[in-house]
């Protein structure tokens, strides 16, 4: 009976059906079943109209129509009628829909009426409420009447499927619903561990509550329900990835760990050891390691990464590390090959720039006769023609700019898969990793380095623009660097935030020749003319980089202390966060001005009041995610996985956790859910994996 087309419902038909599919995507008596309500309204008392005051919410009136009658002419037409009880009267008027309520109206008769009344002139009214005829109601039981309401559309409505339309419908559909139309899908036993509700009760008492306290149960139980399924698939696949992929045992830690581990100038963070020591259970197991490493801009994950990498080293494999773009494959080179001096490790580097054939040939051959141990590059790592002796680790630097494919070409570079280490620094939230990420295991650095000092934040309006200006005049005298970021290249006919090019002029007017050097920076540059203008910037021969977002991941210059990102409310908190993370790299305090016209929305408020809050990325993610919602964080929405329903991830966070570790419990006493109950999570997998074929060639 679920899978039903919709246009057979009673009420519904071929027009309401096709703006059901087009607009809520409702093809089946199942996929109205799972349109859930967002608020309920309370209809289980009945007010005396003599207590309403100007602090009264939505109310239900009970008493006799009288003194209907239309007033006003044209456009300012209106229908107007009077509802009084013992303790006084009421205005009703309706704007919309005249002549229909003219003449369903009875005078004189008692009516049950609900809506928000508002104060007009001296007296009290209410617009277009919602009238119940108490005549053809008699036996009206207040006990159950919270009101389910349903989001719906301006479409919608124009053809009667308002939240009452939709509501309608529903009261069909359960006529129609009987408990052995919904089968269990969950064991008894998680049942009972979490007193849970059957899965008729839930959807009954989500569309028709019969009390509060049942509202939040039958939320509970579809809530955790939806994520328990989630989790079983993503549990499923990392259990599949482990038992088909085998992967090199590195056995012991030996010279060029334990020497590069005794010349550390510093002490490790109690995060970078904790992370270490997670990837060091990884290289023992015999399987695969596919870990993903968070850590904020500086929390210390090239160190771990490095260290990483001599593991493989000891066990005589090679290592690699890629990086996304040029900028920071050199980088990475540079302090890599800076840290390991005194140590007899030969490390290369390879990237689209080395033209020579020669020089090429060269690296390659080195590669091949395993003289090179570490070779650093971009996407030139993923060519056919490069060739390890045995490639043991990969690193993987700022995953999300390297497609899945890219990442997969890394794995036949040798018999075995070798191990992966996924790096980012933008971090994502705990809930997301634990949904869209859940075949990776995921360490976290959540600590600084000692001596690094917070960057502080701080939010003006244009009107502040001079102080600002005199603000980065004694921060050059100190000789720091500064970077002013824009979003925009071009002007836009559409936006009139700052675009770079006159910003570039605004600023060398405010910082003239010869005192001050201003370089700029942005994607429509030769990748040489780019590369060369922040090599100047990098070697200190300018003082402000002017630049769009392409430096979000690249250079790294200790003495820049302050960043100011301008039309800041332009940016999503994400980027916000990793431009700062721009500055902040050497001893001394950086700065973080973020730069905003005077009208911002209440998100953009949020977002600046964030970035001047807090430096934590973990949290900065969450109000991110808050904000955009979890389908638009970085790589869900391709993922399929976040097509919920109901439950929340910003919200549910408890319920996602009990469902994770019930997950877990029964797939590693039952991996392939053959025992008693555990056949009917199978089954209804089964079930749910068919819909969702049918449902999508239905939609193609």
């Amino acid at each position: 009976i679920l899978d039903t087309p919709i246009e057979y419902l009673k009420g519904v038909g071929p027009k309401k059906a096709a703006i059901l599919n087009t607009e809520l995507q409702i093809y089946t008596f199942g996929d109205l079943l799972d349109y859930f309500p967002f608020r309920y309204i309370d209809k289980t008392k009945v007010y005396p109209i003599g207590d309403i005051s100007s602090e009264t919410p939505t109310v239900q009136l009970k008493g006799k129509l009288y003194n209907i009658r239309t007033a006003g002419e044209q456009r300012a037409t209106r229908l107007t009628a009077t509802l009084g009880d013992d303790t006084g009267s009421i205005d009703l008027v309706w704007f919309k829909g005249i002549r229909y309520m003219r003449s369903t109206l009875k005078a004189g008769q008692e009516y049950l009426v609900f809506g928000k009344p508002r104060m007009f002139g001296y007296r009290f009214s209410i617009s277009h409420p919602e009238m119940e005829l108490v005549e053809e109601n008699k036996e009206i039981s207040y006990n159950n009447r919270l009101v389910a309401v349903y989001p719906t559309t301006e479409k919608l409505k124009n053809k009667y499927l308002d939240s009452k339309g939709i509501h309608k419908l529903m009261k069909q559909l359960f006529e129609k619903l009987q408990e052995q139309h919904l089968p269990e899908n969950l064991p008894d036993y998680i049942k009972e561990d979490y007193k849970m509700i059957s899965r008729w009760e839930a959807y009954q008492n989500i569309h028709f509550p019969q009390h509060e306290g049942m509202i939040s149960k039958a939320q509970f139980r579809l809530k955790f329900e939806e994520f328990f399924f989630i989790q079983i698939q993503i549990i499923q696949m990392k259990l599949f990835q482990r038992q088909k992929y085998e992967g090199y045992v590195f056995p012991e830690l030996g010279k060029n760990f334990h020497g590069f581990f005794k010349q550390l100038p510093f002490e490790l963070t109690n995060a970078q050891k904790r992370v270490l020591r997670e990837i060091r259970r990884d290289t023992m197991n015999g399987k695969q390691m596919n870990r993903l490493l968070q850590g904020d801009v500086g929390s210390g994950k090239t160190i771990v990464g490095l260290m990483t990498m001599l593991i493989a080293l000891d066990s005589d494999f090679q290592a690699c590390l890629m990086a996304p773009t040029e900028i920071l494959a050199q980088q990475h080179f540079k302090s890599i090959s800076k840290m390991l001096e005194g140590l007899d490790i030969r490390v290369d580097i390879l990237t689209g720039s080395i033209k020579s054939k020669k020089a090429r040939r060269q690296i390659h051959d080195k590669l091949e006769l395993g003289m090179t141990k570490i070779l650093i590059g971009t996407h030139a790592l993923i060519e056919d023609s490069v060739k390890f002796k045995n490639l043991g680790m990969v690193i993987i630097d700022e995953q999300h700019r390297f497609g899945v494919a890219q990442r997969a070409k890394m794995w036949t570079k040798n018999t075995f898969p070798p191990h992966i280490l996924v790096m980012t620094a933008t971090p994502i939230p705990r809930t997301l990793a634990m949904t869209v990420y859940g075949d990776l295991d995921v360490s976290v650095i959540d600590e600084l380095p000692p001596g690094r000092k917070p960057i502080q934040t701080f939010h003006y309006f244009e009107s502040k623009r001079l102080y600002v200006f005199e603000f980065l005049k004694k921060e050059i005298a100190k000789g720091r660097q500064v970077y002013i970021v824009y979003p925009l290249i071009n002007e836009s006919e559409t936006l009139d935030y700052k675009n770079l090019m006159d910003g570039y002029e605004a600023i060398n007017r405010a910082f003239p020749l010869p005192k001050y050097k201003v370089s700029v920076v942005h994607g429509q540059m030769a990748a040489v003319d780019k590369e060369e203008e922040m090599l100047r910037f990098k070697n200190g021969e300018t003082h402000i980089m002017v630049a769009t977002t392409v430096i979000e991941v690249g250079v790294d210059v200790p003495n820049s202390s302050v960043m100011v990102i301008e039309s800041a409310e332009r940016f999503g908190l994400a980027q916000l966060h990793q431009l700062r993370g721009r500055v902040g790299r050497g001893a001394e305090q950086s700065f973080c001005i973020l730069m905003t016209g005077k009208k911002l929305s209440e998100d953009g408020r949020t977002r600046m009041n964030t970035m001047v809050e807090t430096n934590d990325g973990f949290r900065i993610a969450e109000v991110d995610m808050k904000l955009r919602g979890p389908g638009n964080m970085q790589g869900t929405q391709q993922s399929g996985v976040l097509n919920m329903k109901l439950a929340d991830l910003t919200k549910d966070t408890k319920i996602l956790n009990i469902a994770r570790e019930s997950a877990i419990g029964l797939l590693n006493e039952d991996p392939n859910m053959e025992q008693g109950e555990n056949m009917r999570i199978k089954q209804y997998m089964r079930y749910a994996a068919a819909k969702k074929e049918s449902k999508w060639s239905r939609i193609s």
